[in-house]
């Protein structure tokens, strides 16, 4: 378990690598400056070093010229450094925050070739909460590895050069004792790392139910589930805070230990520098090896310090990271799902509809076990309205969805003007249709926006057309700026009726060769409906048209009715002569009208 883990940080690691691999040249300016900024905070220490010594051994007083010199050159030093320190600072920014947005960029891309099965499986609230949140996080433990894991590296390296070269003996205790921080760091950061796991799985199915209850916020209140949402929401911030608090309990022994190895290492210094300062008065013939003075113990001690510190800041950032790492992991697992079936080669762009469509042989499933569509044919030909009817579940909806092929079909084929559809562009093949669905949706934009979204390049002539044709320009004049009134995510202010016709002003506009309605007159008032109906009658004259409904009384004048069961077609033919079978669909319009 443990080494399957670590093959998968392995991975996301190097996964992380490839996306900085991009910045290279800024990362070894960084690591140039990193460099520069260690020389000279370590170079400042023996300054102070030497101006102390000015003043217990100078010999005939203080010289004062030498004391000026030091200080001027300890201004040029901290002034050098900070900038360093600046511009480093800046191209770690840079280069975090392009990594991030290369990694979000590649996510919403995928995200838009992902098949509709994996998105209607996985949560909403989790896919955000990996984009948004998890993406976050990984901003932060990178931004804090590039600012302190490299200086902090370069420090201890640059402190040990100088130490030794001061007194190796002194060097030694340092050396023998700061690996305890190592060991501390490391025992505590691998118990952390399930528990950062834990705590980015259960917020992202925080943020699902969160993203759930807001948009279904109407039937919480309406079946009065208010209190079992909450108690819901409770058991999984629980969790959560259970989770959270333990890796953030974990991961907050590892700076209490390490200074404590720390001032371990400062008092090792302390007293055995000590011992060679004091040798140093006592022998006259004094060298490096055997002596130190009091300049080079304050010099010392400045570098024990320095030197402990980074192993605080880079188990800090040990812990960061591995909780980047984490959120990194899972990113990526979205971003590797796999995606829809890929265009075929040299797919073909269709054009010139006619309105030809043919079902042959089709069968389709969303479980493996169990089939949905079984050895459905059905040939339409231009012009023709098409009526899908059936009860829920039998595969009114599916049918729509293999046409607009947001699913393949497993077995059989459909074919758009004698071109099998796997074989055209989506692009191109759903360009064909114009769809209006139950479920209307609406972006946030002005009301303009959300008509000519099918169509940018509209004239406001051809938008206030459509509006009138769709019947919607009436409520739309009344709206406070009309045309340009700007509505909220879905719709914002307006009615599911208002929203559904917008949604046909939407296709009216475009006017394309084969139109699908899927109870798209679902939420409009009777009188309206009887309206729309006679616009739908208007535009569907000439265009091969599906249309899905449960009102059976709105597709009398449909061409073909099929009547659908438990995935195959039962019944075809028009409204008369369906009745005068007696059969399943009679019962169904009867059953509709009974009193």
């Amino acid at each position: 378990m443990k080494s399957k883990k670590q093959d998968i940080n392995k991975k996301t690691i190097g996964k992380i690598l490839n996306y900085i691999r991009h910045y290279i040249p800024l990362l070894v300016i960084s690591l140039i400056l990193a460099a520069a900024i260690v020389v000279g905070t370590l170079y400042i220490p023996v300054l102070i070093g030497r101006a102390v010594d000015l003043f217990l051994y100078g010999k005939g007083g203080v010289d004062f010229d030498e004391l000026y010199r030091i200080l001027i050159r300890m201004g040029i030093v901290i002034v050098l450094t900070a900038v360093s320190q600046w511009v480093m600072n800046t191209i770690n920014n840079h280069i975090t925050y392009h990594v991030v947005e290369d990694i979000r960029n590649d996510a919403m891309r995928h995200l838009h070739d992902l098949p509709l099965s994996y998105l209607d499986k996985q949560p909403t609230g989790d896919i955000v909460s990996r984009i948004v949140a998890d993406v976050d996080t990984f901003a932060d433990g990178l931004l804090m590895g590039f600012t302190k894991f490299f200086t902090g590296v370069m420090t201890i390296l640059g402190t040990l050069v100088f130490m030794l070269r001061t007194s190796p003996f002194v060097s030694i205790v340092v050396i023998f004792i700061t690996p305890l921080s190592f060991f501390v760091a490391k025992f505590i950061a691998t118990h952390t790392h399930d528990y950062f796991q834990s705590q980015s799985k259960i917020r992202a199915e925080q943020t699902a139910l969160i993203d759930e209850m807001i948009g279904n916020q109407k039937i919480v209140k309406i079946f009065a589930k208010e209190e079992a949402v909450k108690d819901r929401f409770n058991e999984i911030n629980g969790r959560l805070h259970d989770s959270s608090l333990k890796a953030v309990f974990y991961s907050s022994l590892v700076n209490p230990s390490t200074r404590f190895v720390n001032s371990l290492v400062y008092a090792g210094v302390a007293v055995v520098g000590g011992f060679f300062v004091i040798r140093g008065f006592a022998l006259e013939n004094a060298n490096i090896f055997t002596t130190l003075t009091v300049g080079e113990l304050t010099c010392f001690l400045t570098y024990a310090n320095q030197y402990t510190k980074p192993f605080n800041e880079i188990s800090g950032v040990v812990t960061e990271l591995q909780n980047a790492v984490v959120c990194a992991s899972r990113i990526f697992e979205f971003i590797e799902a796999k995606p829809r079936t890929p265009e075929a080669e040299n797919a073909a762009v269709i054009s010139d509809v006619k309105g030809n469509v043919s079902l042959k042989n089709v069968e389709f499933r969303y479980v493996e076990d169990k089939p949905l569509i079984r050895d459905f044919s059905l040939d339409v030909k231009p012009g023709q309205r098409v009526a899908i009817v059936g009860p829920t579940g039998c595969g009114k909806t599916t049918i729509i969805n293999l046409l607009m092929r947001f699913y393949d079909v497993d077995e059989g084929s459909i074919s758009v003007e004698g071109l099998d559809i796997r074989n055209v562009t989506r692009d191109s093949l759903r360009g064909s249709y114009g769809m209006v669905l139950q479920d209307t949706w609406l972006k946030a934009g002005t009301i303009r926006e959300n008509i000519c979204m099918g169509k940018p390049d509209a004239t406001d002539e051809e938008i206030i057309a459509a509006a009138k044709a769709a019947h919607s320009h009436s409520f739309i004049k009344r709206l406070p700026n009309g045309y340009d009134t700007v509505i909220g995510e879905d719709g914002g202010m307006l009615s599911q009726g208002q929203k559904q016709l917008l949604c046909i002003t939407r296709v009216m506009l475009c006017l394309p060769p084969m139109l699908i309605l899927d109870e798209a007159t679902s939420s409009i008032d009777t009188r309206t409906e009887i309206r729309i109906q006679k616009a739908f009658a208007k535009m569907m004259q000439g265009r091969t048209s599906f249309i899905v409904a449960h009102r059976l009384s709105t597709i009398k004048e449909a061409d073909v009715i099929l009547v659908m069961r438990d995935g195959n077609i039962v019944e075809q033919g028009d409204h008369e002569s369906l009745l005068s079978k007696g059969g399943f669909y009679a019962e169904l319009y009867n059953s509709q009208f009974a009193v």
